[in-house]
C-alpha cells in the first residue's frame, strides 16, 4: 500500500492506494506551519483511523510539498508513524513530462503532480486548474508538453482581503446566491465572489485557446473546484483526485 501525501499553502490532501492503484481514501487537513511530526503523526493516525486503514500494510510513501518548512515535518510523521521510507517530488526525479517554460526548476511540485496525472487520464491540449490558496492554470499543449500557465487571486484569499479591508462586509458561506444581482449585501459578496472568479476562469480559458489555436480539455481540482467550476458557462471536468493519482503515477515511474 502505497500513502500519498501533498503539502499546499492551505491544506494538506492526504490518501492511500492499493497494490492495484485504486485509492482507499481521500482526507484534506489544515496546514498547521508550526505543528510538530508527532502532531502531523496524530493526524495520519486520524485519518488511517477513520477509514480503517491498518498502517502496517503501507509499504512506501511520496510527499510533494510547496511549503519547503514542512517537507521534512511530514517525512518525520510518516517515519514516526508507519516507519516506511518516503520519496519527494523534487529535481531531478523521473516524471514523464517535458517542461518548456523558461526555468522549468521554478515549477510547482503541485502544478507537475497535476500535469503528470492530466496527461496521463485527458485528451490534449489540456488545461489544468487548481483552486487552492492561488488559483492556477496550467497548459499542456497538443505533445504534451507543459508550455506554461496563469496564477490568479485564490478565492478565499481574494474573499479574506475584501473582508479584512473593509469596515462593514462580514464573512460569507461559499455557496452561489439566489441571484447573480445580489439583492442584499451577503448575496453581492457571494455573487462578485463566485461568479466573478466563474467568469475570470471561463474567460481565460477562452484566451489561452485562442492563443493556442485549438480547443482544449479542461479539467479542475482543488478544495473550491467543487463550488466554482459549475457556475463556469465553459464544460469544465471536476477531478477532486487528480494529485493524488499524479503521485501515484510519479511513485511507479521511480521504481
Amino acid at each position: 500500500m502505497l500513502l500519498a501525501i501533498d503539502i499546499g499553502n492551505s491544506h494538506i490532501v492526504l490518501g492511500t492506494f492499493d497494490a492495484e492503484g485504486k485509492i482507499l481514501f481521500r482526507e484534506r487537513i489544515s496546514t498547521a506551519r508550526l505543528a510538530t511530526d508527532l502532531e502531523y503523526a496524530s493526524r495520519i493516525r486520524t485519518a488511517f483511523d477513520i477509514h480503517h486503514i491498518d498502517p502496517s500494510e503501507v509499504t512506501d510513501a511520496i510527499i510533494s510539498s510547496v511549503v519547503p518548512s514542512l517537507t521534512a515535518v511530514l517525512k518525520q510523521a510518516v517515519t514516526k508513524y508507519i516507519g516506511c521510507g518516503v520519496m519527494t517530488v523534487r529535481a531531478g526525479i523521473r516524471t514523464g513530462l517535458s517542461i518548456v517554460i523558461d526555468n522549468p526548476a521554478q515549477l510547482g511540485s503541485d502544478l507537475v503532480v497535476d500535469a503528470v496525472a492530466g496527461i496521463n487520464e485527458y485528451p490534449v491540449p489540456l488545461i489544468i486548474i487548481d483552486m487552492g490558496t492561488a488559483t492556477t492554470l496550467s497548459v499542456i499543449d497538443s505533445q504534451k508538453r507543459y508550455v506554461g500557465g496563469v496564477i490568479m487571486t485564490g478565492v478565499a484569499v481574494a474573499a479574506e482581503a475584501l473582508v479584512s479591508h473593509t469596515s462593514q462586509l462580514p464573512h460569507i458561506a461559499y455557496e452561489p446566491p439566489k441571484s447573480v444581482i445580489g439583492t442584499n449585501t451577503v448575496d453581492c459578496m457571494k455573487s462578485g465572489i463566485l461568479y466573478a472568479n466563474a467568469s475570470a476562469l471561463d474567460g481565460m480559458i477562452g484566451r489561452i485557446e485562442e492563443t493556442l489555436g485549438e480547443p482544449c480539455t479542461v479539467v479542475a481540482t482543488g478544495g473550491l473546484a467543487g463550488t466554482i467550476t459549475p457556475l463556469c458557462k465553459r464544460s469544465i471536468i471536476l477531478d477532486d483526485d487528480l494529485l493524488l493519482k499524479g503521485l501515484y503515477l510519479i511513485y511507479r515511474k521511480n521504481q
